[in-house]
């Protein structure tokens, strides 16, 4: 270990629980990159209805898949699922029974192995782990998923605490009002602990990540690199806004990102 590793050491060692820095986190947007899941979830669909029609009425449905690109952009800018599926050829009467394949089809374990990790997210954890920070995941996938991603990406041991929901659908419904009660839930729990939460951040992708940092009167990062675009995100003024955990990382360790406009 290197002078400046053990003087680094010994300053985490020496430090306080009441002035340790939090960093609560989101997982899907800004560690994972969900974005071919959801396409080969969305193709999935179509696939399936277009099955189904075939054996109850005979004949084709007129199909469109859209491109990747196109699909994600209309997710980023927050399309409705009802729309984007009208816009692939789904009449009216097949929309419906579409959105319930795909819910059912999203978190399939064939599924989840197309999520991978995003660009210098490894080395935003572990660079949050050095510095001593307490890194604690909010999210609404549920926790054996998101601890079983870790320990896959071997990042598990960088992780302080993980709050996620119980419900397999809850990352696909982003209900803001869900992440709300689960990061108050975290703060209240880092606080039992003795951490001070008054200076911590919150980083997400969605409006159910910023909203909720709101809420609890902490500072917000909202990432572009994820489900959301930087104009929608804009629109939520976060605190600051950044294209990846390793951007918010340095953000919150030496504050030399720009103000959001």
């Amino acid at each position: 270990m290197s002078l400046s590793s053990r003087l680094l050491h010994f300053i985490n060692a020496q430090r306080k629980p009441a002035s340790t820095p939090i960093l609560f986190c989101d997982f899907d947007g800004p560690i994972v990159d969900v974005s071919e899941r959801y396409y080969r979830t969305y193709r999935l669909g179509l696939s399936a209805l277009q099955t189904i029609y075939q054996t109850q009425h005979g004949k084709d449905l007129p199909i469109e898949p859209l491109t990747k690109k196109q699909f994600w952009q209309m997710k980023q800018t927050r399309v409705p699922d009802a729309e984007i599926a009208a816009r692939s050829g789904l009449p009216d009467d097949a929309i419906e029974p579409f959105l319930q394949q795909v819910a059912q089809l999203v978190n399939h374990p064939h599924l989840l192995r197309w999520d991978t990790l995003q660009l210098d997210a490894a080395q935003a954890i572990q660079q949050i782990k050095q510095s001593g920070v307490r890194l604690v995941l909010v999210t609404l996938r549920q926790p054996e998923q998101v601890q079983a991603f870790l320990e896959a990406h071997s990042l598990s041991q960088h992780v302080d605490q993980i709050f996620g929901a119980s419900d397999a659908r809850a990352a696909h419904l982003n209900r803001v009002e869900q992440k709300v009660a689960l990061l108050q839930q975290a703060i209240a729990a880092q606080q039992a602990l003795g951490f001070a939460t008054h200076n911590a951040w919150m980083v997400g992708d969605t409006e159910a990540d910023v909203i909720a940092g709101q809420r609890a009167g902490i500072q917000t990062v909202a990432l572009t690199c994820g489900i959301r675009s930087q104009a929608r995100l804009t629109q939520l003024n976060p605190t600051k806004l950044t294209a990846t955990l390793l951007q918010s990382v340095q953000l919150v360790l030496t504050g030399r990102v720009l103000q959001v406009a």
